[in-house]
């Protein structure tokens, strides 16, 4: 794309924000932003993002009156001189004055597929009149409602249980961004077309509100259950119960017998409602299911549907003389159906002995005309196929035993950050929270005053071995193993929806157990982990296709025919271990990709960071993931790590730490030749040029250091700048680290919070002792800031030769070294930056795009950052070269670390 315009952008929301920032990176000027005026003294999303950027905001709480546009509004419009208006989300009504001022006309984004759909509700309807299309168009806005010409339009597959959510973070918000960007590259270099919107297929809905989104019973259920799954979140679908308005959500198609449980009246309804131990089963007037997970009552509480009744469990050790009956019966209808078989022994098995899905119906059926009261799903002959565990599971139903047991938890609980957060602190092996093998503990610390956290179970040999055979059971044997791709999918989603509504009480756990100041913690910590299992939930179902899966042409051996082709596997139990720096991002990144190939995993926290981890094994098991997918052992490395390296049962090792520790690992790994992936350390070299633009470069240079405390493995290790800029970006350096703050990293106005753990910063106060005796100028910082904690001062060293110890080792903390290059010595300081024998990452500062990527080219390093720094995305491949390690996490690449490949040929 060659040109670029003068752009204003009118609208509001993070969607908003994200297509202002994509289009001032593409090189495109916004020369004004209008948007909403504050809500509760609350900018909004766009703005802040403009105002921060200096760009001019505008914020009009209307631009008409009395029908009329109000003519200083539109002056103060047309006063920045814009070429294209870009709407991305706009609620405000737009005048004409303003849409067809520019050179270029008005571009809006709209929620679906024009002209279906036309109005402010679009992504609802989509799901309430059952599309199986959904998407997006960009328009050139006219004086209709959504009816002018089309510019482009991407559309997707509806997935039968997608919500709304599930729309707009998988497709409409990423590829959405990335349209409105194209689009206005299109209208820049004249290329974008006009397309008049078909008459055909056009349709308009209304604005959907609490008091019309009340559920009509007398529909087929899939209408039922498009109408829920088309309100959830907001306004959301209600009916009347027990007298009171309840409102329903989280629904999917139910596809199996009916299930046992307690009926509920609801009102409307010509048939009862079913609470069951998966939720509240409803009927559509075709006599098909829908099953709905939970139900908000009046009040705002929301609860599992299948606690909407609570009943005493009760139990028994033996069978009585009904249940024996009842036993002999259906050992009767096996052998009706299995007329093969002389005798049905407890062992024998039902579809080993000839019987398919229809005899499973047939046998079903059977029972129910027998004993009503024992209602079986399909799915349960498939979890029990031999006889002596199919009995042991209806009765078990037939006395109601089947039900999920209650999770234990036990928590420390803390008044902190105006909440009170839960924090589990024991092992999490095969779905339960217990104590360590041993019973030991230890203490874990909070940085910022150096106070106990809570103790947490130091988990033991016996723990590892118990959590490896847990996770191998379950890969092997357990309902995991068995699960289709999309349903592993759907645990992924939910799970990441669990991790966002806690959002708040996770960051909290991770600035007060790791340091991270909390603004940071929620934003990065927090939100690029939810973004990552997201990411990988959406690769599920889709491993084996493309890529993944292949059909070889090979010679035919004659006259016989062959035919290959091979498929992706997982590889089974993966031990995961990660560090201290970003404890639930580095869980994660990897933990993701491991799921999703569908594989079971045994992760080991960092030992002075384990909080956040257990509390995602807490969020895991509320998801629903089956006993053993997911264990979490924390403790020491020295122990469980090792252990883990070297289990004979571990099939692969994802590992982020130091050098030494990977290289100990690889040793270990070797014992029965596990698969290894590594990021390990780094000293990632940041060159910056005369021609850069130099303020950018000491902010975006102050970032690639002082980010996360320094606590980053990808931090700027080394800078270089070149000799005619070299002071001024030192005494800039030097003025903006006078202005950050330095303190209580739940404080939100801080810039800077404590330093992970004791030890760490007495290595780090060491690390400048030894640059000062080296000869290297301290020019700031250098020392523990005189607080309760481990805060250490942003340093700055300058003068720093090539053989000095700073120079060659990474600090991993909030210290910038500096060196000098001769003006124009390209060669001369590649030469110098890739003298390191880490490779993880890099960055150069220029505005000859030809040097950059000349530099790029020869930079021995994973990740080059050209004038940017620290910029990592769920989509991008994120590892290491040289001993920065090997294998990728992120990204479509990091599937290949979890997944083996397997040729099956064929001869036909």
């Amino acid at each position: 794309y060659q040109h670029k315009l003068k752009l204003a952008l009118i609208g509001q929301s993070i969607f908003g924000q994200e297509v202002y920032n994509r289009l001032r990176k593409e090189g495109h000027k916004v020369v004004g932003v209008f948007t909403v005026p504050d809500k509760n003294g609350q900018a909004d999303p766009l703005a802040l993002a403009a105002e921060k950027d200096g760009t001019p905001v505008f914020k009009f709480p209307r631009w008409r009156a009395k029908g009329k546009p109000i003519q200083e509004v539109v002056a103060a419009y047309k006063s920045v001189g814009a070429e294209l208006n870009v709407l991305p989300f706009c609620t405000q009504f737009i005048p004409m004055d303003v849409i067809d001022c520019p050179k270029h006309g008005s571009i809006i984004y709209h929620p679906s597929i024009l002209p279906r759909h036309r109005g402010a509700s679009a992504i609802n309807w989509t799901l309430i009149q059952g599309d199986k299309k959904a998407g997006f168009t960009i328009f050139w806005a006219d004086d209709g409602l959504d009816t002018g010409p089309i510019l482009l339009q991407r559309e997707c597959d509806v997935g039968q249980n997608d919500t709304v959510d599930d729309l707009y973070n998988r497709f409409l918000f990423p590829e959405g961004i990335k349209a409105m960007v194209e689009a206005v590259h299109l209208i820049a270099d004249g290329k974008a077309p006009r397309i008049p919107q078909p008459k055909e297929g056009a349709t308009y809905e209304g604005i959907q509100k609490k008091e019309n989104a009340e559920i009509s019973w007398d529909q087929p259920a899939a209408a039922l259950h498009n109408w829920i799954r088309g309100h959830d979140k907001v306004p959301g679908a209600w009916a009347t119960i027990d007298g009171q308005v309840v409102t329903f959500y989280g629904s999917s198609l139910l596809d199996a017998s009916v299930p046992a449980g307690q009926e509920l009246a609801i009102k409307g309804a010509s048939r009862p409602g079913l609470v069951t131990k998966n939720g509240l089963v409803i009927f559509g007037n075709d006599g098909k299911m829908v099953l709905v997970r939970n139900l908000q009552f009046e009040d705002g509480k929301m609860i599992p549907a299948s606690k909407y009744f609570s009943a005493d469990e009760t139990t028994a050790l033996e069978l009585t003389e009904e249940e024996k009956k009842m036993a002999e019966d259906i050992r009767a209808i096996w052998k009706g159906i299995l007329s093969n078989v002389a005798v049905i022994e407890d062992s024998t098995d039902f579809f080993k002995s000839g019987a398919s899905s229809m005899h499973v119906v047939r046998m079903l059926e059977e029972i129910k005309q027998k004993y009503s009261g024992l209602q079986l799903q399909n799915e349960d002959v498939y979890m029990a196929t031999k006889f002596a565990d199919f009995i042991q599971m209806a009765v078990r139903k037939f006395r109601g035993e089947d039900k999920e047991e209650e999770l234990v938890i036990d928590y420390v609980s803390k008044n902190v950050n105006n909440m009170t957060v839960n924090m589990p602190y024991q092992c999490f092996i095969n779905g339960q929270f217990i104590n360590a093998d041993d019973e030991k503990t230890y203490d874990t610390i909070n940085p910022a005053d150096g106070s106990i956290i809570a103790s947490v179970s130091s988990a033991s040999l016996a723990d590892v071995d118990k959590a490896v055979a847990a996770a191998k059971e379950a890969f092997e044997n357990g309902e995991w193993g068995r699960m289709n791709a999309r349903e592993r999918g759907r645990l992924m989603y939910r799970l990441a929806d669990l991790m966002e509504e806690h959002q708040e009480e996770l960051a909290t756990i991770e600035s007060i157990d790791s340091g991270a100041v909390y603004t940071l913690a929620l934003k990065t910590h927090v939100g690029m982990s939810v973004q990552t299992f997201r990411y990988f939930a959406g690769w599920c179902d889709k491993i084996q296709a493309s890529e993944y899966g292949a059909t070889i042409p090979i010679n035919q051996a004659r006259p016989n025919h062959n035919l290959t082709f091979t498929k992706k596997e997982p590889i089974g139990v993966c031990a995961i271990v990660i560090p201290w720096n970003y404890p639930l991002m580095m869980l994660a990144w990897k933990s993701a990709a491991c799921l999703a190939a569908g594989n079971t995993l045994v992760l080991k926290p960092a030992q002075v960071t384990p909080l956040t981890s257990l509390k995602f094994a807490e969020l895991s098991a509320k998801a629903g993931f089956p006993k053993g997918v997911i264990n979490i052992l924390p403790g020491s490395g020295g122990l469980v790590g090792q252990h883990l390296s070297e289990h004979p049962d571990v099939r692969k090792v994802g590992f982020t730490g130091s050098t030494p520790t990977g290289k100990q690992i690889m040793k270990s790994a070797a014992t029965n030749l596990k698969k290894v992936s590594l990021e390990l350390g780094g000293k990632s070299p940041l060159i910056i040029f005369s021609d850069c633009e130099l303020d950018r470069a000491v902010k975006m240079g102050m970032g690639a250091v002082y980010f996360n405390k320094g606590e980053n493995c990808i931090a700027a290790g080394r800078l270089f700048v070149e000799e005619s800029i070299h002071d001024e970006f030192v005494r800039k350096v030097v003025e903006e680290i006078k202005k950050m703050k330095i303190g209580d990293p739940l404080d939100r106005s801080t810039d800077h919070g404590p330093q992970n753990h004791k030890a760490h910063l007495e290595k780090l106060l060491q690390y400048c002792e030894t640059g000062v005796k080296e000869g290297a100028t301290l020019v700031y910082g250098g020392r523990q800031v005189r607080r309760p904690g481990f805060f250490m001062e942003p340093t700055v060293f300058t003068d720093v030769e090539d053989h000095m110890y700073i120079a060659q080792e990474e600090s991993f903390g909030p210290v910038m070294v500096i060196s000098k290059f001769k003006n124009g010595d390209v060669d001369g300081v590649l030469r110098r930056a890739n003298t390191t024998e880490y490779g993880l990452a890099s960055g150069v500062f220029t505005k000859d795009i030809s040097k950059a990527l000349y530099i790029s080219e020869k930079l021995e390093a994973g990740t080059v950052f050209i004038n940017t720094y620290n910029k990592t995305d769920v989509a991008a491949p994120f590892g290491g070269f040289k001993q920065s390690g090997f294998g990728k996490d992120l990204g479509e690449e990091a599937l290949h670390e979890y997944l083996r490949t397997k040729a099956i040929t064929v001869e036909y």
